[in-house]
């Protein structure tokens, strides 16, 4: 009788990469690239010199010397972030999926045991690491200046200016990818940003005023209208969250304080959390039916 023959060591499983590992993959790659990259320098750099530079001038205008305490620097504060995060956001997102499109990554990256959906997950959370390390350094910087400075500290209208301008980060980051998703070519996909960018900033604010004094619009559609422009509900937001009143703002700051008091910052919360999340899983459906291509 033959003995049968000794059982050979088992051959080691290889198991395909799991869902969290491939987003962890991606998104360290992505932050690592942002990182390392101009524009992340250019836009830190210039935020941390327009920061100091709206502290000067804000105590120049109150009549102080030298730099302002975190109470009268906020509100310039809030200003900066409204010119400076969306257009980081959006340019980051429009050229994220565009410009690994037209070079053919996308394709390759695709071609890889990995699901459309994590690819665009990791790009998305690598890309908002490297803006909340932008904004941090940018707001962080001018927070310490100024408390080496002796000013009169108010840390919490800080943290709440970074924490509303990072949702704001993410909100336009969604839109970005949301542009990039439909572009062929970088170029465009951060020209339309660019535009998106002016549309909000610009033209939002002059359109509403001229509505209200033309069309006579009511204060309630006013509101309204403010609050499907997340510039907007990120200005109200901050200048409700540092304790300022609304009525700057006009007959619609004194309307929804009267009319919806301390449920404001769910309110504003949710208008945010709509701009992160909507745009950003219809970018997701975009990218799952369109060519790599």
């Amino acid at each position: 009788m033959i003995p049968d023959p000794a059982p050979s060591p088992a051959s080691p499983v290889r198991r395909a990469p799991s869902c969290g590992s491939n987003v962890r993959a991606i998104a360290l790659r992505e932050l690592r690239d942002a990182v390392s990259s101009r524009w992340f320098c250019l836009y830190t750099i210039a935020f941390v010199a327009l920061g100091l530079a709206v502290s000067f001038v804000s105590a120049a205008g109150t009549g102080g010397a030298g730099l302002s305490g975190f109470g009268r620097t906020t509100a310039g504060l809030v200003n900066l972030v409204l010119l400076v995060v969306p257009l980081m956001a959006l340019t980051a997102g429009a050229a994220a999926i565009a410009a690994d499109r037209e070079r053919g990554m996308l394709a390759y990256l695709l071609a890889q045991p990995v699901a459309r959906v994590e690819v665009l997950l990791g790009k998305y959370l690598g890309l908002g690491g490297a803006l909340l390390a932008a904004i941090a350094l940018g707001l962080g910087a001018a927070a310490v200046i100024l408390a080496l400075h002796n000013a009169h500290a108010a840390p919490a209208s800080i943290l709440w200016l970074a924490a509303l301008a990072f949702l704001l980060a993410l909100a336009m980051l969604s839109a970005g990818f949301l542009i990039s998703s439909f572009a062929r070519r970088a170029s465009v996909a951060v020209g339309t940003a660019i535009f998106v960018w002016l549309s909000l900033v610009f033209v939002s604010d002059l359109a509403l005023m001229a509505g209200a004094v033309a069309l006579r619009i009511r204060i309630e559609d006013l509101f309204a209208l403010a609050l499907a422009n997340p510039l907007q509900v990120f200005k109200m937001w901050s200048l409700h969250a540092i304790d300022a009143n609304l009525d700057v703002l006009g007959p619609a700051g004194l309307y929804a304080l009267e009319e919806f008091g301390s449920r404001l910052h769910a309110l504003f919360g949710a208008c945010l959390l709509a701009w992160i999340v909507l745009p950003l899983l219809a970018a997701a459906a975009v990218l799952a039916r369109r060519s790599p291509l």
